[in-house]
């Protein structure tokens, strides 16, 4: 797990964001697969499921990728990220602000926030945020109520924190090569890996169109 100090290390290159409409066993050969294939960290998503399920859920996704190194994220849940000793937890613009989940959670757990303009993601680094989403880059059906980026925004985030950026929202096989070079220090995926027949090859194809 990354230390406060040492969080920049982290591997943000190929981040899989699961899907909560896949069913449990199907997710977690899912995530296996893709690990195979490249993935360097993983966010469980869970926007309908009681505080049980989500917890169990966490529970066994931890006891697959803690053994392969690989860090557990949770969204929005701090309880849930502090209950299975996530490596990190990932808020948005309308959960707890950083600067309260920095002073609940332990100083090695890692905080992302996701940003969609340059004051939010300011905020969230003087916050303490670890790093941030950037999104949406492009149209995605994985999140019903993300807006697109305007024109030049992903360039002016970037240029403006210090901190790692990821971008997320719509990325898939075929537009990922836009984001490449923009300095990103990674790429956050729902349904180009969720949704594939081969989510081992299309982590593997999606690393290498990126790096």
């Amino acid at each position: 797990m990354a230390r406060w100090s040492e969080a920049k290390l982290m591997d943000y290159r190929l981040y899989l964001v699961t899907d909560d409409k896949i069913a449990n066993n199907e997710l977690y050969d899912i995530v296996r697969s893709g690990v195979k294939g490249g993935v360097t960290i993983v966010q469980l998503r869970e926007k309908t499921a009681d505080g049980q399920l989500f917890y169990e859920k966490a529970k066994i996704l931890q006891s697959i990728l803690k053994p392969l190194d690989i860090p557990l994220i949770i969204n929005d849940r701090v309880d849930i990220a502090l209950a299975v000793g996530a490596a990190g937890v990932h808020v948005g613009q309308d959960d707890l602000p950083c600067a309260v989940v920095r002073k609940i959670v332990p100083d090695d757990m890692v905080v992302g926030i996701s940003v969609s303009n340059v004051e939010e993601a300011k905020l969230a680094q003087e916050q303490g945020a670890n790093y941030v989403g950037i999104g949406s880059v492009f149209p995605t059906t994985s999140k019903s109520d993300a807006d697109l980026l305007a024109p030049g925004m992903l360039e002016e985030i970037i240029a403006a924190i210090d901190i790692p950026a990821v971008a997320i929202g719509g990325i898939q096989l075929e537009n990922i090569k836009m984001l490449k070079n923009r300095g990103l220090a990674g790429v956050s995926v729902v349904s180009a890996i969720s949704k594939s027949k081969n989510p081992e090859k299309s982590a593997r194809d999606l690393l290498q169109l990126f790096l």
